[in-house]
């Protein structure tokens, strides 16, 4: 799903100061499978574009509140690039895109029937915690991850 954002309300609110960047990941924290994905989009920003978040972290509720996606259930991948938001396959297969070499591959599934990509999500996400568990609180970055988290 694709929503408007005003990085100005993001920016406003306090929660951000890198409006040069504007590339804004919104993960489920505790989501042992969701913290592989941060760490593999970590490995492969090359280009140092991204920034993230836990959704359940205060900075995490202030974005969601900022672009209308409050009480948000955690079931989905958030992405905001520049002035769009991106949600759960939509949200995945654009951060594709901006991942060099072979990550970058996967953004050729934006060619399959949107249902699939879908389907393929909601699976995942549904069964997430069965699959690849849950961890007791949020991620904590390292030192050397810190200026990549809000």
């Amino acid at each position: 799903m694709r929503y408007q954002a005003h990085f100005s309300d993001i920016i406003s609110s306090g929660v951000c100061c890198f409006s040069h960047i504007m590339k804004i990941i919104l993960f489920d924290g505790v989501c042992n499978f969701c913290n592989g994905i941060v760490n593999f989009i970590l490995k492969h920003d090359n280009d140092n574009l991204f920034l993230f978040s836990a959704q359940q972290s205060e900075e995490g509720q202030k974005i969601l509140s900022s672009v209308e996606k409050q009480g948000h259930n955690l079931n989905s991948l958030i992405f905001i690039d520049e002035n769009e938001v991106f949600e759960g396959a939509d949200a995945a297969i654009s951060i594709s895109k901006y991942l060099k070499g072979v990550p970058g591959a996967f953004y050729i599934l934006r060619f399959l029937p949107r249902k699939v990509n879908h389907a393929a999500y909601n699976f995942i996400a549904k069964h997430r915690y069965k699959i690849f568990g849950k961890r007791d609180s949020c991620r904590i970055p390292t030192e050397e991850e810190k200026n990549k988290f809000l």
